[in-house]
């Protein structure tokens, strides 16, 4: 359940920048999603919100439609969110061509995608409503590009007789944030707020996990090399018939 997005800004198209800070890397968090009818994109601006949050981290907004304007700036980030309403059970269909495009538009090209972070999030009609189905969906495509899943990180809450509807995770997912729109209201009025600082923690989660990851590959454990095997750029991408 998702009214066309109106009032959302373009995707940015921002390009890394010297840390203000000493050493300070500046890390790149990107936002690729799809909304149907505007509720799913009012998730994907709080996500945007929680990376913000983060010093030395810049996000960026990709509508799905977008994205083929958009695979270099997706290979320069350190993280990528995954977005999407859940239709049927699954991923829209928007959304599902996007993850098909990139089999050549990334995984031909070498894989570009491989150790970045990875995480999602999804919105329904219903407080249920199969969303784990879609986040096993996203997780289960970052493992294809190789990234490091990224969960919610937050307890399930609501679910005592001291709970409140305005808990953070008061629909209780840990692989990613769920939120719940109501079927007879616009973006203007869902997802409810408690489901939008939801996201908001997770944007930030992914930013702070981002930064300390970019930090680390500069720091190689001694005496222990990399056993990755390198990804020739004219390997060929296995494709089902």
């Amino acid at each position: 359940m998702d009214a066309p997005t109106r009032g959302l800004p373009p995707a940015p198209n921002p390009r890394r920048h010297a840390a203000p800070h000493g050493d300070s890397p500046s890390v790149r968090v990107a936002i690729v999603y799809h909304s149907g009818f505007g509720h799913t994109a009012r998730q994907a601006q709080a996500v945007r919100a929680g990376v913000r949050r983060v010093p030395n981290v810049e996000a960026l907004l990709v509508d799905v439609e977008q994205a083929p304007a958009h695979w270099e700036d997706l290979a320069a980030a350190a993280a990528i969110i995954f977005g999407t309403p859940t239709y049927m059970a699954g991923v829209s269909a928007a959304f599902k061509a996007f993850q098909e495009a990139t089999s050549h538009a990334v995984m031909a090209q070498g894989h570009t995608w491989q150790d970045k972070i990875a995480a999602g999030f999804t919105n329904s009609g219903a407080r249920a409503g199969d969303k784990l189905a879609t986040l096993f969906q996203l997780a289960l495509f970052a493992a294809q590009h190789g990234m490091h899943w990224v969960n919610l990180g937050l307890p399930p809450a609501n679910n005592s007789t001291s709970g409140s509807e305005a808990e953070l995770n008061r629909l209780g997912f840990w692989l990613g944030a769920g939120a719940q729109s109501n079927v007879d209201e616009g973006p203007d009025a869902a997802p409810p707020e408690a489901d939008l600082r939801t996201a908001e923690h997770l944007g930030r989660r992914v930013a702070e996990t981002a930064l300390r990851f970019e930090r680390g590959r500069g720091h190689p454990t001694a005496n222990q090399p990399s056993t990755a095997r390198p990804v020739s750029a004219s390997a060929p991408v296995p494709r089902a018939t």
